[in-house]
């Protein structure tokens, strides 16, 4: 097995000292940090997919980010350097207006940093109007609502409509998810993907970035 086979699967695998002890080795051995960090991140994306096959669970999930996180800081990873490895992009997140619920949205949050993303995070409760200045100022990719109450479904167009309004929905893609969200609900809203699970918006957030 390659080094770089290593780390990506003792990231996927969770293995806090194997993955500092790989790196240690790479760093030794002159392997640049950007193609440390695309390891780190091809790991991290089969965490994610293990989680959507149900091979592994919500514990495991944030277990493996907070190795991430600790890895990027180990590293002082600027965003000059992941934009060298490719992975990165920009994501816009908050759930919205009156729902105050945050894991699913904080899963999403996680994994989309563990794969090179760079993510502002706008908490819960998020109004329409700050999400259109988190749009103005960050210049974002993509922008993910959460909703878990159906209540709250308002809030979702609402969000979209003063996006529209600002000017700004031919800039960005827009994608929904949550216990409450559903196909039906992104169409309505005028979104442009739903999110059934947090692998699907991490991926529809990687296409998005590409284009």
């Amino acid at each position: 097995m390659t080094q770089q086979s290593s780390l990506a699967d003792a990231l996927a695998a969770c293995q806090e000292d194997r993955v500092k002890e790989t790196i240690r080795a790479q760093l030794e051995a002159g392997v640049p940090v950007p193609e440390i960090v695309a390891q780190c991140n091809a790991g991290m994306t089969e965490l994610g997919e293990r989680f959507a096959r149900g091979e592994c669970f919500i514990p495991e999930l944030m277990f493996g980010g907070m190795i991430m996180k600790s890895v990027m800081a180990d590293l002082e990873v600027t965003a000059d350097q992941q934009h060298a490895a490719g992975t990165s992009g920009k994501a816009v997140m908050g759930s919205v207006q009156h729902d105050v619920h945050d894991i699913g949205k904080d899963i999403v949050v996680m994994m989309l940093r563990g794969v090179g993303f760079e993510v502002v995070d706008l908490g819960v409760d998020v109004a329409p109007e700050k999400f259109v200045g988190a749009i103005r100022e960050h210049r974002p990719d993509v922008v993910g609502m959460s909703v878990l109450l159906t209540t709250c479904f308002k809030s979702v167009v609402a969000t979209v409509d003063a996006i529209k309004e600002a000017g700004l929905r031919d800039d960005v893609s827009l994608m929904v998810g949550g216990a409450a969200a559903s196909q039906l609900l992104c169409e309505n809203a005028g979104c442009d993907f739903y999110g059934k699970t947090a692998v699907d918006g991490v991926t529809f957030a990687g296409r998005a970035a590409a284009k």
